[in-house]
């Protein structure tokens, strides 16, 4: 007995094949960062997927109005379609490692080796197949209830409630049963990574970091990326090494020559070890933190939101610490215990909802001092955690009303400040580097030292530092329908001149873009030292000269964290 249609992927009709097969063609050319083999593989099998299901669709049209090609026609052009498939494989599979060196040179990369093409094709033909069988047997689903349902029902209105409950089955079993236990499953080995480090590295022993003596905050609390944060805290005589190299510089280095620098303030609030969060009860409580460690007595408070399970940029922090001789303190709490991309996926308002908690909670003490008291208070925040510290505002006014300065990083697509003030730019001014109300209080910035606007930039500051081949700013549901305004007139630095927009297959690229390792500084989603640069122009202390950010951008980048790579787990 033949086997049934539902497990023999190779068996395909021409039209669906053709256009599943150009489909993947197409995502072998350039989007913004170049790609491994796996995930070239992998994008071009989902690629095909949605090209032979719309291939799939025209055929049935066609069927439908009574275009079906003879047998003669249907065996000549499947001859032609072999030969075109092999030839145009072959063409687009050298173009697209033509395509991939050039770009890994320009932005700094290593070559790969051609030979990984073959990973690519392996890895590209399994996924399809995968997905394909799948397909048909939610397509078998459906032609079974259909047949159930016409034994009782007139055959048009049984196509339309077969086809209908089985869309709804499929939703419920993915929503339900696939993604709920696969969420679930996640929820709870990412609690139990979030346990990492608890007897591996000591708790704090200065009263300054949260689970250091008389905290409210156990070490156990903190959770993985709060652990981190604590333990790689700069000391005071770190800080004094460094404003003392200065030399002369020195008394423009954050404090007076004259005064000691000071360990600076950590706080940190995790989710526990029970698995709940919170927001409101952990806002409280780092404010009990930040009152507990006199961090409003000192020069600057940082509030920070977070990126998905918790992780805060060394450099943005640090930057801050070591530019004010440690008179600083830096607050932020833990929101969820999924990475960025799982948590933006699945409960993104988290993250504006900690970002709103965290700083309503520390402004409101904040504006109850003496107004000659008060330190000078920042927002900051990275990637998912720009996006949630921009939901305690409303707009560059109140940014500008309650804040003493912001600096965000690498902002979402989703980001809402973020895109209201792209989309207000002046006129004239690209996309990838704006121009917002003459940059009277935001600017833009690829490098964090250069911030176009006109005339002077006025206090407050509101900086954003992004790059114009970052996947995670640029990646919208909008561009799967139509192209981005970033695609067209000259485009912004990294970003390939062969790549072209391709409905939904562009935001596939993106999407797998954001899955990119080993990118260099300066590309993509990966800042460096920008922080230092950015802190420089948004809240430099006294004296502070660009010498003194070139040393500081120097020692950031010797300083070494714990010997785990955070970022790429964050």
């Amino acid at each position: 007995m033949a086997a049934p249609p539902i497990i023999r992927p190779w068996r395909m009709p021409l039209l669906p094949a053709a256009i599943g097969l150009a489909a993947a063609w197409l995502a072998l050319t350039p989007s913004l960062l170049p790609r491994t083999a796996l995930f070239q593989g992998v994008l071009c099998a989902a690629a095909a997927l949605l090209g032979y299901g719309a291939g799939a669709f025209v055929g049935w049209i066609g069927r439908g109005v009574g275009v079906v090609p003879g047998a003669a026609v249907r065996r000549r052009a499947w001859q032609v379609f072999a030969v075109v498939a092999v030839l145009g494989s072959a063409v687009m599979l050298w173009l697209s490692h033509d395509w991939q060196r050039r770009q890994r040179a320009e932005i700094g990369m290593e070559p790969v080796p051609a030979w990984q093409l073959a990973i690519a094709v392996a890895a590209g033909a399994v996924v399809f197949a995968l997905l394909l069988v799948i397909s048909r047997a939610v397509r078998g689903a459906g032609r079974w209830l259909i047949l159930r349902i016409d034994r009782f029902l007139p055959r048009a209105v049984a196509v339309v409630l077969g086809a209908l409950l089985v869309a709804w089955g499929s939703y419920a079993l993915v929503r339900g049963v696939a993604v709920g236990r696969v969420a679930e499953a996640l929820d709870a080995s990412f609690l139990v990574t979030n346990d990492e480090f608890l007897d591996d590295v000591a708790p704090p022993t200065v009263a300054e970091l949260s689970a250091g003596p008389g905290s409210a905050v156990s070490w156990a609390e903190l959770g993985r990326q709060g652990r981190v944060f604590i333990a790689n805290a700069p000391t005071a005589a770190q800080i004094a090494e460094f404003v003392d190299e200065g030399g002369s510089a020195a008394a423009g280095s954050g404090a007076d020559a004259e005064r000691p620098a000071l360990q600076p303030i950590r706080v940190y609030v995790g989710g526990g070890t029970e698995g709940e969060l919170d927001l409101r009860e952990q806002a409280a409580t780092a404010v009990q933190e930040l009152e507990r460690t006199g961090a409003f007595d000192r020069a600057v408070l940082n509030v920070v939101t977070g990126t998905g399970r918790g992780w805060v940029n060394e450099n943005q922090a640090r930057a801050l610490e070591f530019m004010w001789g440690g008179d600083t303190a830096t607050v932020s709490m833990q929101y969820s215990y999924l990475p960025s991309w799982m948590s933006y996926l699945v409960d993104s308002q988290r993250a504006r909802e900690a970002g709103r908690e965290l700083f309503e909670a520390v402004y409101a003490r904040w504006d109850a001092l003496p107004e000659g008291e008060r330190p000078l208070l920042v927002a900051s925040g990275e990637s998912l955690g720009s996006y949630g510290s921009e939901g305690a505002f409303g707009s560059a006014q109140d940014l500008a009303a309650r804040t003493d300065g912001a600096l965000y990083v690498g902002p979402t697509a989703n980001n809402v400040l973020w895109a209201q003030f792209t989309a207000a730019r002046n006129p004239g001014s690209p996309i990838h580097l704006p121009v917002y109300d003459g940059g009277e209080t935001v600017r833009f910035s690829a490098d964090g030292a250069d911030w176009p606007g006109d005339g002077a930039w006025a206090a407050p500051r509101v900086g954003y530092l992004q790059q114009a081949n970052d996947p995670v700013t640029w990646l919208d549901f909008d561009i799967a329908l139509s192209p981005p305004e970033w695609l067209r007139g000259e485009r912004g630095p990294g970003v390939p001149d062969a790549m072209v927009w391709v409905p939904v297959v562009t935001a596939l690229q993106l999407a797998v873009d954001q899955l990119a390792s080993g990118v260099p500084d300066g590309q993509g989603h990966e800042f460096g030292q920008a922080p230092a640069y950015a802190w420089a122009s948004i809240l430099p202390s006294e004296g502070w000269s660009r010498t003194d950010t070139e040393r500081l951008a120097e020692r950031l980048a010797e300083l070494r964290i714990l010997d785990i790579d955070t970022a790429s787990s964050s």
